[in-house]
């Protein structure tokens, strides 16, 4: 028994080596993608294969990086932005939670409020932009409600949609044995919904982003989104492409916090 012991701890060493390397591969493959990227754009643009006047350059775009740190205005539209997305993310999961444990505890009103959600979803919400600058004035806070709207839906329609695929038979038992509706909800459906709502929240990272960029394209006078309208108006390429690339880094660090999340719910749940 005690050297099958041994040879089963030296397999399991073996197997959780390889599964670090493979991780450590595709970690270094990524890295090595970008690194590659960003010298093929530099020395095409160097040698005007591409036009670095409509492309940028990676050069120029570090150069306008230090400007904009030198001036005090990097992080500013930076955290700007960050913190509209943030307050939409938020708000557009919580409500939307909200909202979906309503319609499961209300059937009537799921029945009665599903076609219009339907629709609600279909509409582009970025055409209610102009009406909700209208409505709440031109600010952070119209852009915050074009962010939570465009999030909103969608959290409703995927957080309810994982209550009612919740299994029928532990509902039934915990009614056999007298369980309220609430005990249901808090010992059952919520339980067993978390990774429905986690991916809800990985989905509603996207949809910020996106939310709050369209807003600050309407009426922003400072974040990533209004030096990405003003450069192109200015026809200031790096602007354009360096704000890209730091809302790429940016949404990219959101999606890791959520999966972290997730990983540390099924670390937990296992």
């Amino acid at each position: 028994m005690l050297n099958e012991a041994k040879v089963f701890s030296k397999e399991h060493e073996i197997y959780i080596k390889s599964v670090k390397r493979k991780k450590m591969l595709i970690f270094f493959t990524q890295i090595s993608i970008l690194i590659i990227f960003f010298a093929l754009w530099e020395i095409l643009a160097k040698f005007k294969i591409i036009d670095p006047f409509l492309v940028s350059q990676p050069s120029r775009m570090i150069k306008f990086l230090i400007k904009l740190y030198n001036n005090g205005e990097l992080f500013k539209h930076i955290f700007v932005t960050c913190y509209e997305t943030i307050i939409g993310f938020v708000l557009g999961t919580v409500i939307g939670t909200i909202i979906a444990i309503i319609l499961w505890w209300w059937d009537f009103l799921s029945k009665v409020l599903e076609p219009y959600l339907v629709v609600l979803n279909a509409l582009p919400k970025i055409a209610l932009g102009p009406i909700i600058v209208f409505w709440v004035g031109n600010g952070k806070t119209a852009i915050i409600i074009i962010a939570l709207m465009i999030s909103l839906i969608v959290t409703i329609i995927s957080v309810h949609t994982g209550f009612k695929e919740v299994d029928e038979d532990k509902i039934k038992l915990l009614k056999t044995f007298g369980a309220s509706k609430f005990q249901i909800l808090k010992y059952v459906v919520l339980p067993s919904s978390v990774p429905t709502i986690i991916s809800a929240l990985k989905i509603n990272v996207g949809l910020s982003w996106v939310g709050v960029i369209v807003g600050e394209f309407l009426v922003a006078k400072e974040g990533l989104g209004f030096l990405i309208i003003f450069g192109g108006q200015v026809a200031q390429l790096d602007m354009v492409m360096l704000s890209i690339i730091i809302l790429s880094i940016a949404a990219y660090l959101m999606y890791a916090f959520v999966a972290s999340l997730e990983d540390k719910f099924l670390g937990w749940k296992n």
